[in-house]
């Protein structure tokens, strides 16, 4: 009885994230830095990660608007221009995405990779 009840949780979370994943590729179009670095100057720049993160160093231009907050913030952002999001590793600006598309948001780009692997210019404190 115990293993059908592992077998179920096992299923049911490969059904999520299979599911998350198409979400999110209808949500967001996944760029690499060259392709981000093409287009984000005429966008709107958001970092979601937190303060702390942004202050130690952040893609030039960015504006901080922190995962934590973003619901009461993302009406900061402008629906009718397109919006690049990063993090430190994609998880967070994916979720934002979502989170924007279910907002009628339709212009959602997203950093492949996160700050992490950013090799471009980067301003810091």
């Amino acid at each position: 009885m115990d293993l059908y009840i592992l077998g179920a949780v096992v299923l049911l979370l490969i059904l999520y994230i299979v599911i998350t994943m198409l979400r999110l590729r209808k949500a967001v179009t996944n760029l690499t830095q060259e392709d981000f670095i093409n287009g984000y100057r005429k966008a709107q720049l958001i970092d979601v990660r937190e303060p702390k993160e942004f202050e130690a160093g952040h893609i030039l231009g960015a504006r901080n608007i922190p995962y934590s907050q973003f619901r009461q913030r993302y009406k900061e952002i402008r629906a009718d221009k397109p919006v690049y999001l990063y993090d430190q590793n994609g998880g967070k600006s994916a979720r934002a995405a979502l989170f924007l598309k279910k907002k009628e948001y339709t212009q959602l780009f997203h950093l492949q990779g996160g700050f992490r692997t950013w090799t471009g210019k980067v301003r810091s404190k």
